[in-house]
């Protein structure tokens, strides 16, 4: 069974950092490529960074580029997302799954990441 289990959200001011780690498990970790979403209140979920699966390509957004980076660790089964310069507009549930820039199946709990003053 595929699970993803996201954890390290929490509530900081504009220009904080956060990093968040999702552990995954029920399949071969390091034979998939690995996204981060996210879902504002309201908004369709969407993403924000992927990783590939041979030589951790990486692809991220727009709107973070240059603010977060998405990192991977196969001998931990981890998947990181590091958020540095967060604003409020980053506020939302991030979750990760496996796939490019496309989920492909499962998803967990989510973590809540809120940035405010």
């Amino acid at each position: 069974q595929v699970q993803f289990v996201e954890s390290g959200g929490g509530l900081v001011q504009p220009g904080g950092s956060l990093r968040l780690s999702c552990v995954a498990s029920g399949f071969s970790f390091s034979s998939y490529s690995l996204s981060w979403f996210r879902q504002a209140p309201g908004k369709e979920r969407e993403l924000v960074a992927s990783i590939s699966n041979i030589i951790s390509r990486t692809y991220s957004v727009d709107s973070v580029k240059g603010r977060f980076t998405i990192s991977r660790d196969n001998a931990k089964n981890t998947v990181y997302l590091q958020m540095n310069s967060l604003k409020p507009e980053d506020t939302a549930v991030y979750f990760c799954t496996r796939g490019w820039k496309h989920p492909i199946d499962s998803w967990g709990q989510g973590t809540q990441v809120t940035v405010s003053s």
